[in-house]
């Protein structure tokens, strides 16, 4: 720290430089001084006549980059950064250094194809926004960025994965979906009705439920999606409107005697305050016998329509309360499906009615339809015997219950359909042990298998740590992206489950030891949300010591593989990293005036390396650390002979490292698993060939 007359006599570089053979003696001033190197000062202002100068006393690094980044290789200036002076004779950097321009190890690499090391990136959309407009907006920037020059020559950027393909795809299935369930409603409603008017009425009420919902999603700000409006039932969406309409037929056929009845309820107001009374009975807008019968018989079933209804919608409130990525799934389904009913049940009592009288006629008959008669013809035999035979009746009922229970209970069961997204996601999972640059070649070799079949339209490899920086994880992990040709590309009786089965076998024949996963772009994000494992299903053994937990994975992995359908199995397993552990002898430090800290920082510096100061370049930081030469880190005896530095009353004294710590080679934790502060050791597994739930039972 300066004081004020001090900064007035001398500048601070000046200060500097006066203390350097004192600093010199000093344990770790060689960082000190360096740093000191690479700074600018100020000298406040002078004037100029009238003009006010600033003083800048120049001191930074210069890299040569400032003005073009592509030339931000020199490092002249670190080289001639004076260490101390001896006899006159400085001692710069470069003496005692080799500098050059490196990197920090890198924790992973992308390829794709037969391109061994590509860069990989993911632009991330904002929930709030929507596919369509983002990706038209990011591939209308990537043709920018190809063009204007801002990459350097022989670089630009190629997608070869847009979500619209599967927006695409989507929308397509639901919009079959759709039209496909209007149709057969309503040829449904026309077989079994036998009036094609009625059919037209009733089936009207799907595209203004639909409709209705869709309005509401975008009051809301909501997205439609295949599990939202392709999962509507479109049988429960006119179940109202069948009511109504086979209310309105029964009081049209009846008796001119019953009609007058029912208008003699509704004058005595017998379902409330009748519109009607007072309302003129000629003229456009005159309320006609026929008008008051199609009230009327609204009325009449209006409060068993709601309740029906609201039953229905009672059986979503479960999918309301669902929380996490359950309800991110499922939630947009059961509010569009209550959208949709609340629409049907106000199409109901406006539509419906509207239709019925203007495309009813005058004088209705129920018609039974070869359809119905057959049914009957069939029916009304079945139906004497039964009741003419009730004993026997009940026990072939109670049988068919009992054998119905018995089918139910071998019944699979499913978490969520798969969703074909046209994609393969493909995981290896190498010894969790192994290097990056040992992992490269069979992650290449995996690559060249992949794209030995022709349904394969590309394949993007992530080896180690992937393109999420919260996704953390090992060297030992490997990610294929395999987007799928359209699957009438494909050759004749070849499927995707055929083609899992055929890589599959490739894998095991020409890799042992490694354990692969299959699963879906978006499916194994939503699994790896669900479980925090990356597999499609996981077990998670939960305890203290990582070593029992080990042992009960290798008897749960020999249960499981007896498992039918269980495949891809294998563990994530967490010992068996080696460590070189430096454990420092408190004792012996100490009668050298050392603590366990000044050892620690001479290993981290040495072996890790540290950062000494930070070169700016244009407007960008990369930091100058200083490490010893790999020939003196390379094996355990280097190690051992690492000299570590003591101020003595002679001067400066280097002990051995190994005389203050023990140095072993040692296995321990590669990686640990944590949820809840509590250790656990995964298992992932897959299941084919049969349903989730009975392999997990």
């Amino acid at each position: 720290a300066l004081k004020p007359r001090d900064e007035r006599k001398a500048g601070a570089v000046d200060i500097i430089n006066r203390l350097r053979p004192q600093l010199a003696k000093v344990e770790g001033a060689n960082l000190f001084l360096q740093a000191t190197q690479d700074i600018n000062v100020g000298g406040r202002t002078i004037n100029f006549g009238e003009q006010s100068v600033n003083i800048r006393g120049v001191g930074l690094m210069d890299s040569g980059g400032d003005n073009d980044l592509t030339q931000g290789y020199k490092v002249a200036d670190i080289e001639n950064v004076q260490l101390l002076q001896s006899n006159g004779v400085p001692v710069f950097v470069k003496d005692v250094a080799k500098v050059s321009v490196g990197n920090v190890p890198r924790l992973g690499k992308a390829g794709r194809d037969h391109e061994e090391d590509v860069v990989a990136a993911i632009v991330i959309m904002n929930r709030t926004l929507h596919t369509n407009d983002v990706v038209a907006r990011v591939r209308s920037e990537i043709q920018k960025i190809n063009s204007d020059g801002s990459l350097p020559p022989g670089v630009k950027l190629v997608p070869f994965y847009d979500r619209t393909t599967l927006v695409g795809v989507t929308t397509s299935t639901v919009l079959h979906n759709l039209v496909f369930g209007c149709v057969l409603i309503f040829l449904i409603q026309w077989i079994f009705l036998g009036d094609l008017r009625s059919a037209i009425i009733v089936g009207a009420n799907i595209p203004f439920a639909l409709f209705f919902s869709i309005i509401i999603l975008i009051i809301r700000g909501e997205d439609a999606n295949l599990l939202s409006v392709g999962a509507v039932d479109f049988g429960i969406i006119v179940d109202a409107a069948v009511i109504l309409v086979e209310n309105v037929y029964r009081n049209f056929q009846a008796t001119p005697a019953q009609q007058q009845a029912l208008l003699q309820q509704l004058a005595e107001e017998k379902w409330g305050a009748d519109p009607t009374r007072g309302r003129e009975t000629s003229g456009p807008r005159a309320w006609t016998d026929r008008l008051r019968l199609l009230l009327a018989s609204g009325l009449q079933v209006d409060k068993a329509i709601f309740f029906s209804t609201a039953i229905i919608v009672a059986a979503f409130i479960p999918l309301f309360t669902m929380q996490g990525v359950e309800g991110q799934i499922f939630g947009p389904m059961a509010r569009t499906y209550a959208y949709a009913l609340i629409g049907a049940l106000i199409a109901t009592f406006t539509v419906t009615p509207c239709l019925a009288s203007l495309l009813l006629p005058e004088h209705v008959r129920e018609v039974e339809t070869v359809v119905v008669r057959g049914l009957r013809w069939v029916y009304t035999p079945v139906l004497r015997w039964s009741l003419h035979n009730r004993k026997i009746t009940v026990v072939i009922g109670l049988v068919f219950f009992i054998f119905s229970v018995f089918l139910g209970s071998r019944l699979g069961s499913e978490f969520l359909p798969t969703l074909e997204e046209g994609n393969l996601w493909i995981r290896a999972s190498m010894p969790p042990t192994i290097s990056l640059e040992a992992g490269m070649p069979l992650v290449n070799k995996m690559r060249e298998i992949i794209l030995r079949h022709p349904e394969v339209i590309t394949v993007v490899s992530q080896h180690g740590r992937p393109d999420n920086g919260s996704d953390a994880t090992g060297f030992f992990n490997a990610e294929f992206f395999v987007p799928l040709k359209p699957f009438d590309e494909w050759p004749a009786g070849m499927d995707k489950p055929k083609l899992v089965t055929e890589l599959q076998a490739e894998f095991a024949k020409e890799f042992v030891g490694i354990d692969m996963n299959f699963s879906q772009y978006i499916q194994d994000n939503v699994e790896e949300g669900l479980s925090g494992v990356k597999g499609a299903n996981s077990i998670k053994i939960i305890g203290p010591d990582l070593a029992t937990l080990e042992k009960i994975a290798k008897s749960a992995l020999h249960e499981m593989a007896q498992v039918p359908g269980i495949a891809d199995l294998g563990a994530f397993w967490v010992l068996g990293q080696p460590n070189l552990n430096i454990s420092i002898d408190r004792e012996k430090a100490a009668r050298y005036g050392l603590s366990v800290n000044d050892v620690n920082t001479v290993v981290q510096a040495a072996l890790g390396g540290t950062v000494a100061t930070t070169l700016l370049e244009a407007d960008r930081q990369f930091g100058v650390a200083v490490r010893l030469a790999p020939e003196y880190r390379n094996n355990i005896d280097e190690v051992r002979n690492l000299k570590v530095g003591v101020q003595t009353a002679a001067g400066n004294a280097y002990i051995p490292l190994s005389e203050l710590a023990s140095i072993t080679l040692d296995t321990g934790a590669s990686y640990i698993f944590r949820e809840r502060n509590q250790r656990f050791v995964p298992i992932k597994f897959s299941v084919r060939g049969r349903d989730l739930a009975g392999a997990v039972a």
